[in-house]
């Protein structure tokens, strides 16, 4: 018997694209950091210890937070966070 196996690239991304990585800031000075939750167990607190340090920092944040995680952020909730900060951390606490 023949079985035939596909495999499935999880990122739901026909053609994905290939983009150059953007140098990091200099400073945090005047910047303001998207922490966004995806939905995972103790995300959360990952991001309660990150705010505090940032916060520490003198470095402002912004919370966000997936409806799921078990789908792609919404676009919206994407253009909000890019619209509204210069760098973001995303939580994965797994």
């Amino acid at each position: 018997m023949n079985v035939v196996t596909k495999l499935r690239d999880p990122t739901a991304e026909t053609s994905p694209v290939r983009r150059s990585r953007l140098a990091p800031p200099l400073s945090l000075e005047g910047k303001s950091v998207a922490l966004m939750d995806i939905g995972k167990a103790r995300g959360s607190e990952f991001i309660d210890r990150l705010e505090g340090h940032f916060k520490k920092a003198g470095v402002t944040t912004r919370r966000y937070r997936k409806p799921t995680n078990t789908k792609v952020a919404p676009t919206d909730l994407l253009q909000k966070i890019a619209a509204e900060n210069q760098l973001a951390v995303i939580a994965l606490s797994d």
